[in-house]
């Protein structure tokens, strides 16, 4: 075999500086990989997480195993809020299921994205990982024995691979696979708040995920009285971020009054304990059909580039995360062109059940998720769900006691080979 073929990889491009490009870049360093981050926007995000124009998300536990494997783990145990279970209600506040995790895996956690986003660049930084920001990638060329970066201020890069973590609109993902679907519009505009004192009593750890009638609403509230929430708002024209933000915080919060005025569940108490300056409106829901390419020659996608989910499952930032880890290990071990192929057949399975237990009709562990749909249900609908969500809890074992066993659980053995 040549040395094309068989060359081992010492340097990595990573494009993309939000979640899986840090992660990727932590767990290439660990398998003695150099790698560098080039991450397009020139900062890590706003001041406050209150500002942040990213929202709030959870981190799964195998997400939380997958940073373990590469000991970083404890940068989002820091800046987390533990989320001890996940409870459903109706509108009229009925309680329908309770679930939750096994109990000896590590304790799903609440993070502000742009803290996530700052704590793992300063933990990827510590290392000795350089992240260059301002570096807005136009193109790439793979020579066969290496791949060159050229980006939006005139600056090329080399390196032996490059790995796409450029997110949803990926550019990396339209130099692999030209043809592949865009993203589009999922019919629902996302609002997430931070409220800083509620007369409301605590959820001790709950996140409760509220089917509206006209809209879905998550909230948890903390012992300090403190408050987030999320809305998935229907909206049948889309709209940009740009545009939902130019209507301004205090008429989306009027609207959003509105929304929940025949609502038996703490949403509109919330709504109205939210200042202008703590609604964050993240703007349009985007989905993505699966992609039948994730590599070409010496270039690569993870996270949402290669395998976007659904904006309420939970499990964007933990799969991004464990494919980041995997494909260190595959690279470590492997050749490039082996190395990609061994990562997609790690992977692929593993993603495509996710992505099709979120998008499943109802079941115990897939309820969660089905609120990414935008049309609300009708009476009929809303009858029958109510009526047959807790029967199906309890019969799929998750009736709060255990929740997805084999979607949580999934440790990455970082010392195993990868053949």
């Amino acid at each position: 075999m040549t040395a094309r073929t068989t060359a081992r990889t010492r340097t990595a491009l990573v494009i993309g500086g939000g979640i899986a490009g840090p992660v990727a870049a932590m767990a290439l360093h660990k398998a003695g990989i150099e790698a560098t981050v080039y991450e397009a926007y020139d900062s890590t995000g706003h001041p406050a997480p209150s500002l942040s124009s990213g929202g709030g998300m959870t981190i799964a536990p195998n997400g939380q195993q997958a940073l373990e494997a590469i000991d970083a783990a404890e940068t989002v145990r820091a800046i987390g809020t533990p989320v001890t279970a996940l409870g459903l209600r109706s509108w009229t506040g009925r309680h329908l299921a309770r679930l939750a995790p096994p109990e000896h895996l590590p304790t799903t956690r609440f993070v502000w994205r742009t803290e996530l986003h700052e704590a793992l660049a300063a933990e990827a930084t510590r290392r000795g990982i350089p992240i260059q920001r301002g570096k807005r990638l136009l193109d790439a060329t793979d020579t066969g024995t290496g791949v060159t970066a050229r980006f939006s201020d005139g600056s090329l890069a080399k390196a032996d691979v490059l790995i796409g973590a450029d997110g949803l609109r990926s550019t990396v993902r339209s130099l692999i696979a030209p043809t592949a679907p865009k993203p589009h519009y999922a019919g629902m505009l996302t609002f997430t708040a931070h409220v800083q004192k509620t007369e409301l009593p605590s959820t001790e750890g709950v996140l409760y995920m509220c089917y509206g009638k006209r809209a879905y609403f998550a909230y948890q509230i903390r012992d300090d009285a403190s408050a987030v929430w999320t809305v998935n708002l229907p909206h049948r024209e889309p709209m940009t971020s740009a545009e939902a933000q130019a209507v301004g915080a205090v008429e989306w919060l009027r609207r959003l009054a509105q929304t929940f005025t025949d609502d038996r569940t703490p949403a509109a108490d919330l709504v109205a304990a939210t200042a202008p300056e703590d609604l964050l409106i993240t703007g349009p829901t985007e989905t993505m059909p699966p992609l039948t390419t994730w590599s070409r020659g010496r270039m690569t996608l993870i996270g949402d580039a290669a395998h976007a989910t659904p904006p309420t499952s939970g499990q964007g930032a933990s799969l991004a995360s464990e494919s980041a880890v995997q494909l260190a290990r595959c690279l470590r071990d492997l050749p490039p062109g082996k190395a990609f192929s061994a990562y997609e057949s790690l992977r692929r399975p593993r993603v495509d059940r996710i992505l099709k237990h979120t998008t499943a009709t109802p079941t115990a562990t897939s309820a969660a998720a089905r609120t990414a749909t935008p049309k609300p249900a009708g009476p009929l609908s809303r009858v029958l769900r109510d009526a047959l969500l807790p029967v199906a809890t309890k019969v799929g074992g998750a009736g709060g006691a255990v929740w997805g066993a084999w979607q949580f659980d999934h440790p990455i053995d970082w010392e195993e080979r990868v053949e």
